[in-house]
């Protein structure tokens, strides 16, 4: 995967200081603020918001002139996001891009009147962030990435790279969601694992000094393969995943192709850049005087089956040539 360069610096975790600089001075250009979950420095991280970005100057906006960027990001201690998202409110930014579910929540917990779009939340109904996905009714709107509904296809398509697997192991991230969501991922991987004949072992990371542990779970559970559910955290730690599994020789399938670019099995989602992308245009009707409670939540349009075979050679397995004839990228 080519992951793009970086555009800007990063000083105390605040990105684009000179454009803010400028904004403070001119006082008329939009400032958006950017509620990052993850790490700054994490490539990932700069390359959504860089996806962002492009979806700004392909709709004809200038950074610097007719936009600037307040960005704050919480290093993936979700409990900083509050001060964050305070910081930004007294800024009086413009509209709050939010990027993940938590972030976008705890955004809403702080404002009622500032624009909130978030370009990838779980499930936003289940969560209470919108009251529904074609009329929100609040500030927050944006994509979904439909994280319960794909669960159940994920663990099919693990099932069918490793046939003869019986034991499977779930790693999920407690809380990151809300309960109705959580509970919803739950039982769609339960049904099916049971439609599929697999037992289900679910283990919990709160952070990635966890994954060790969950690791060594699956082991003495004699897993023969695992999932990994969505999470803004796996994400962006899924370098420790990957290795972790190659580690112990466990086939993975993930929610985000990236994990597979670095050494990963399988994946099998929405392409979270494009989402990103996409999330400027409710930035710019926003900034035209659109009101979030009046613009659906869109859903992906483009899911990407993504395999790498040099992986599964490591593993010792062949890839079904049916499930490789679906694939929409394939890493030698």
């Amino acid at each position: 995967m080519k992951r793009r360069e970086f555009l800007g610096t990063l000083t105390g975790g605040l990105l684009f200081a000179p454009f803010a600089a400028e904004s403070q001075q001119s006082g008329k250009v939009p400032r958006i603020g950017y509620l990052e979950i993850a790490s700054a420095e994490l490539p990932i991280a700069q390359a959504m918001v860089e996806a962002f970005r492009q979806g700004l100057r392909e709709r004809g906006y200038v950074e610097g002139q007719t936009f600037v960027i307040e960005y704050r990001a919480a290093a993936g201690r979700i409990e900083q996001l509050p001060d964050l998202v305070a910081e930004l409110t007294r800024l009086k930014v413009n509209v709050i891009v939010a990027s993940a579910t938590p972030a976008a929540l705890a955004a809403k917990q702080a404002t009622t009147t500032i624009p909130i779009v978030s370009a990838v939340m779980g499930d936003p109904v289940g969560d209470g962030l919108v009251a529904s996905l074609a009329r929100p009714g609040g500030n927050v709107t944006g994509l979904t990435f439909l994280a319960p509904a794909l669960v159940a296809k994920r663990l099919g398509l693990l099932k069918e790279t490793v046939p003869g697997v019986s034991h499977v192991a779930a790693l999920s991230h407690p809380g990151v969601y809300g309960e109705h969501t959580m509970r919803d991922m739950l039982k769609e991987a339960e049904v099916a694992a049971q439609t599929l004949g697999v037992h289900l072992q679910v283990l919990e990371a709160r952070s990635p000094s966890d994954f060790d542990s969950a690791f060594s779970a699956m082991v003495t559970n004699r897993a023969g393969a695992f999932i990994v559910f969505p999470s803004p955290m796996f994400y962006g730690a899924h370098g420790g995943l990957v290795d972790l599994a190659a580690k112990y020789r466990l086939p993975a399938i993930y929610a985000f192709k990236e994990a597979v670019a670095t050494g990963g099995l399988i994946s099998y989602g929405p392409d979270f850049a494009d989402l990103y992308r996409r999330a400027a245009t409710y930035v710019d009707k926003m900034l035209k005087g659109a009101k979030p409670a009046e613009l659906p939540v869109e859903q992906p349009t483009k899911f990407e089956l993504v395999i790498n075979l040099k992986t599964a050679k490591a593993l010792g397995l062949t890839i079904p040539p049916s499930l490789l004839a679906r694939a929409d990228e394939v890493i030698q």
